[in-house]
């Protein structure tokens, strides 16, 4: 029998990605879809490219019939996820791809948004949603907190270098480029077309990017003391994609043969031969991320290179990989789609 799947922010980017990779999905029965304004309306209405699919009608949580959910993806703004989930049965497991349960500790959170968490006893229950990092945890999870598309990224350049302690850690420097998506479906000034095309800019200059705080967090957790990376996230005019570079201190072999060690078995992280760098174009609307490797002309560094879909690996594929994992089905399972190219 199906499990049964709720999404509450069905009318956002997010939701309707999990909706795409849900629909194919051959254990899952989409239930219900929750949304707030756009509550009583149709997803062919909300997203046309949808409309080819026997969906529930878009309705608001109160109506929702959670006994009778398995699962429920929370694809809802950050700061908001907290208060929803909270009120949700105690039964339910829950994927949530907001920043609300991504940190563990609540003064970091309160750093980093700005405002104390309103559900600290979930907070400590919730399990980071980095699946190839994590997949003990997730599997016996009922709350697990997807990490952010930009955190990602990053950490599966840099993760497995700081565990095998093949890089200095007091130099590393993360650049990272990311597709507009990336910052939701609300309208905003800087992201009509007229203000975003034919340019970039960086934002978030100085340490100021939210992200930080789970780089911090993880890093520091792996290396068994303080780590700070230098981050400057830039965004990019083109819909999806991340594409992150750090520059490392560090034998460039080594890092390689690094990666090759951690992810020789991972189905979704592929490591491209020594020397070759990846393109967002060649992940888009997958589950998949490429990563390449080449030494720096100044001995002793390297260059690691990470792209994968923001949309997709970076937040609503990840949700369904770590919920493949708490209902007992195969981990690929509904993700094994090629890119779409060109």
């Amino acid at each position: 029998m199906a499990h049964k799947i709720a999404i509450l922010g069905a009318s956002g980017y997010t939701g309707a990605e999990l909706i795409r990779l849900l629909a194919t999905h051959p254990a899952y029965e989409i239930a219900a879809l929750g949304a707030f304004s756009k509550a009583g309306q149709q997803m062919a209405d909300v997203f046309p490219h949808l409309r080819h699919l026997r969906l529930p009608q878009l309705v608001s949580f109160d109506e929702i019939a959670f006994d009778e959910i398995d699962l429920c993806f929370c694809a809802l703004p950050h700061k908001t996820s907290q208060d929803v989930i909270s009120k949700l049965p105690k039964h339910l497991k829950i994927v949530d791809l907001s920043a609300d349960f991504r940190l563990t500790d609540p003064a970091a959170y309160e750093q980093w948004y700005g405002n104390p968490h309103r559900a600290r006893a979930m907070q400590g229950e919730a399990v980071y949603g980095l699946t190839e990092f994590y997949r003990d945890e997730i599997a016996k999870a009922r709350l697990v907190a997807g990490t952010g598309c930009n955190a990602a990224t990053g950490q599966f350049a840099l993760r497995p270098l700081i565990a095998a302690g093949a890089i200095e850690l007091e130099d590393i420097i993360l650049d990272l480029k990311c597709g507009v998506s990336g910052a939701g479906r609300a309208l905003k000034e800087n992201l009509l077309h007229a203000e975003l095309s034919e340019g970039s800019n960086a934002y978030a200059v100085g340490g100021t990017h939210r992200h930080l705080g789970e780089f911090d967090q993880e890093f520091s957790k792996l290396a068994g003391r303080e780590v700070k990376v230098q981050f400057t996230p830039h965004l990019i005019p083109a819909n999806r994609g991340i594409l992150a570079t750090a520059y490392v201190k560090g034998d460039a072999q080594r890092i390689y043969d690094t990666f090759a060690k951690a992810y020789e078995d991972e189905p979704f992280l592929h490591l491209l031969p020594f020397g070759e760098t990846p393109s967002t174009h060649h992940v888009r609307g997958s589950n998949f991320c490429h990563i390449g490797v080449t030494g720096d002309r100044i001995d002793g560094r390297a260059i690691v290179i990470a792209a994968l879909d923001n949309l997709t690996k970076g937040s609503s594929g990840q949700a369904l990989q770590n919920a493949n994992l708490m209902l007992g089905e195969e981990e690929t399972s509904g993700l094994m789609g090629g890119p779409v190219f060109p």
